[in-house]
């Protein structure tokens, strides 16, 4: 019995931090647009931001006929 007047005051605080914080996230805009996100991943990236592969001068010499 005495473990719950220890556990209720603690799981009280922690539940009203994560209310804090999801009231927090709600203010400062973190749900408004829920979609964009979700479709980025289908859109392609600008040609300037793609990485370029870096061929090493010995890669070229050892690459086998199938994969030129």
């Amino acid at each position: 019995m005495s473990a719950i007047y220890l556990l209720l005051p603690i799981s009280l605080l922690v539940a009203l931090a994560f209310l804090a914080a999801f009231i927090w996230a709600v203010r400062s805009g973190q749900y408004e647009d829920t979609c964009t996100p979700a479709l980025r991943i289908l859109t392609d990236d600008p040609p300037g931001n793609r990485p370029r592969k870096q061929l090493s001068p010995r890669s070229n010499a050892t690459t086998s006929a199938h994969e030129r």
